[in-house]
């Protein structure tokens, strides 16, 4: 483990409050400045602030990664990119427990205090009840108290980008860029502030994104439809190893992150693998993404750095 990625889990693992973020971001910029990047941070709707090193504007492939922390989960969530009816079935499985109970004061409970009791008082306090207990549940899941362990989401993609940042040889470093999105967790805001704020990036760019990149060795690169043109370049800087799978897929895959406000976005993330074939993701919004695998990270900075050279 690097001595930055030390300092980051010891010291910015969490990045959730203001307080947090600018404590992270001013660290960022410290690194990326060493390194000899020009580095500034963006303003965006929503409180967003991305960093952006080097200049977007001119590489030719640009890195990101979201900084942000996700509210803390009882239940993990559970992606599987290549097989979209999994995922939404258990979307709305996760959603249905996590509301069942204020659904059930709503429409249930509060008609049989109506019944029981004729008090229509007594009915109203019961269904704002209900009301009360939605709404609290909505906010921890947006705005509630961190998730102590980010490992995997997203302390693997943001770690990854400053190993990348600093052993570019200096003279590929103008051709490459990176960007740190903030609230990612929230909805993709930080990444679609500045896609509207950057037309020609949005539309021009390659954008790789890297997000919860530690977890397994079957790697995915989530290609859209106008960055299908990139498989064979990926597949010659991040070749398959006796350890890796490498898939680049454009067809029947999603993957719910940054570059889906990108028309070149990919989506890099690694995945495990079920007996039956499944590529799946777990453990991520919960205590127990702990899983930080060192050797991922290094196949997928060498994998960048050979792209930034061949692409």
């Amino acid at each position: 483990m690097t001595q930055t990625t030390k300092e980051i889990f010891d010291k910015y693992e969490v990045r959730k409050t203001k307080e947090q973020k600018k404590s992270f971001r001013d660290y960022l910029t410290s690194l990326a400045e060493g390194y000899g990047y020009p580095v500034k941070v963006e303003s965006g709707p929503g409180g967003s602030q991305n960093v952006v090193v080097g200049d977007p504007q001119s590489a030719k492939v640009v890195y990101t990664a979201h900084y942000d922390t996700c509210a803390v989960m009882p239940l993990p969530n559970f992606i599987t990119p290549k097989c979209f009816p999994v995922y939404l079935i258990y979307q709305l499985v996760l959603t249905t427990v996590m509301f069942i109970i204020p659904i059930l004061i709503m429409f249930v409970a509060s008609p049989i205090v109506l019944e029981k009791t004729g008090s229509k008082p007594l009915y109203m306090l019961t269904l704002i009840g209900g009301y009360a207990l939605l709404w609290l549940i909505l906010y921890l899941a947006m705005s509630g108290p961190a998730n102590k362990h980010t490992a995997n989401d997203n302390t693997s993609g943001v770690t990854l980008l400053i190993d990348i940042m600093r052993n570019l040889p200096e003279g590929e470093r103008d051709k490459a860029a990176f960007i740190f999105f903030d609230l990612e967790e929230r909805g993709l805001i930080g990444s679609a502030s500045y896609a509207k704020a950057h037309k020609s990036v949005k539309t021009s760019k390659p954008i790789i994104n890297f997000d919860c990149v530690s977890d397994g060795k079957n790697i995915l690169f989530a290609l859209k439809k106008k960055s299908a043109h990139l498989a064979p370049k990926i597949k010659e800087a991040f070749p398959n190893t006796d350890t890796y799978t490498v898939l680049t897929e454009s067809k029947g895959v999603f993957y719910p992150s940054d570059q889906r406000n990108f028309d070149i976005g990919v989506g890099v993330s690694a995945l495990k693998k079920y007996k039956c074939g499944l590529l799946y993701m777990d453990k991520i919004h919960t205590p127990k993404d702990t899983v930080y695998d060192e050797e991922n990270i290094e196949f997928l900075k060498a994998g960048a750095i050979k792209l930034v050279e061949i692409i």
